[in-house]
């Protein structure tokens, strides 16, 4: 699996060469028909409903914070996230998890003990290609994770970015298998713990579809998605003229809704901006950056308009330490809070503007 190569200045796989697409996506015709068919008339159905609708409010969002708002944070980032995490007064965690790193496996569960037992912990397993191809690893594999972290842990996002290649997925189909076989083993001898999927990534919605509107046997406890706005600025600013933030959350719950696969439970599992002039630790090109002003200004409008929704449940920012994209700079060994940092700690207090 060489071409699936780690960046570690973004926290993201590299971009994969043109030919490693090309030759993963052979042969895959009947599955990319399939989610052209199912969008067909669904897409602009559920497009005109959520337009409709939009004014409607399910009431998940509460108005405390600290329920709605987390934090995502790394092994790799070091202990020193203990601390921030406590001065940040934030209650939700969210961490990573690689399933082709399981010989640290017990060094991830430690890392989650750490933060102490009042904390609310979602763990994200996150895929490689060959867990995706090899659905019998997997199932040895996640059986582990969840031996280990049950009994600090309930909740598990299952796979990540799965309409993006270089994360290892193809096609929603080999997503969707991959689910299904993480939910027999949960079935089978995990009942208590709570599955999310499916984790696609910005506005595209037509794979959100394809993945709650399908014939797997599969259901998501909560429905996660890493809802982006960072390309258009502003969570204000529009996209396909009608959707900003406000409306591609309408949308989505829509979707959600009107599916038999999950609950109408909304977890936004990853959203920031990148910040500039941070290259190459930003997750972008130079021109989607923001300045560290614009960073807070647009976390916190975030923040306000998907609580104002009341149809999102959680909403983790993505994440503590990144310099190109964080609350925290580590660059030259040290720990830099940006403005943000102190945004969201008094987003969380409740100090904020209204």
């Amino acid at each position: 699996m060489a071409q699936f190569k780690w960046d570690s200045y973004s926290d993201q796989p590299a971009i994969l060469k043109k030919e490693v697409k090309k030759r993963l996506r052979k042969g895959l015709l009947a599955e990319y028909l399939k989610l052209f068919a199912i969008n067909l008339p669904l897409y602009p159905y559920f497009m005109i409903k959520s337009l409709l609708s939009a004014g409607e409010k399910d009431g998940f969002s509460t108005p405390d914070p600290k329920e709605v708002i987390g934090i995502c944070v790394n092994l790799d980032k070091g202990a020193g996230q203990v601390e921030l995490v406590e001065e940040l007064g934030v209650k939700h965690l969210l961490i990573r998890v690689f399933l082709n790193d399981m010989e640290n496996i017990d060094r991830y569960v430690e890392f989650a003990k750490s933060f102490g037992s009042d904390k609310e912990i979602l763990i994200a397993a996150i895929q490689s290609r060959e867990h995706i191809e090899n659905l019998e690893l997997l199932k040895r594999d996640i059986k582990t994770v969840f031996e280990k972290f049950s009994p600090i842990c309930s909740e598990f996002q299952i796979g990540n970015a799965i309409n993006r290649i270089k994360w290892g997925f193809v096609t929603t189909d080999e997503y969707l298998k991959f689910y299904k076989t993480v939910q027999e083993v949960r079935d089978s001898e995990f009942k208590d713990l709570k599955l999310i999927g499916s984790s696609v990534i910005d506005f595209e919605y037509h794979y959100t579809i394809r993945s709650l509107f399908n014939g797997y046997k599969i259901f998501y406890d909560k429905f996660s998605s890493l809802l982006y706005v960072d390309r258009r600025g502003s969570p204000n600013s529009k996209q396909m003229l009608f959707f900003d933030l406000k409306k591609k959350i309408d949308f989505l719950y829509t979707i959600v809704n009107a599916s038999k696969k999950s609950s109408n439970s909304i977890y936004i599992t990853e959203v920031n901006w990148p910040i500039s002039n941070t290259a190459p630790y930003a997750p972008t090109s130079e021109k989607e950056c923001v300045s560290l002003e614009h960073y807070a200004q647009y976390m916190i409008e975030y923040f306000k308009t998907a609580m104002q929704s009341k149809k999102v449940e959680r909403i983790y920012w993505h994440q503590l330490i990144a310099p190109g994209y964080g609350l925290v700079d580590n660059r030259g060994g040290k720990l830099e809070k940006y403005k943000a940092f102190y945004e969201f700690k008094k987003f969380l207090k409740g100090d904020s503007e209204k």
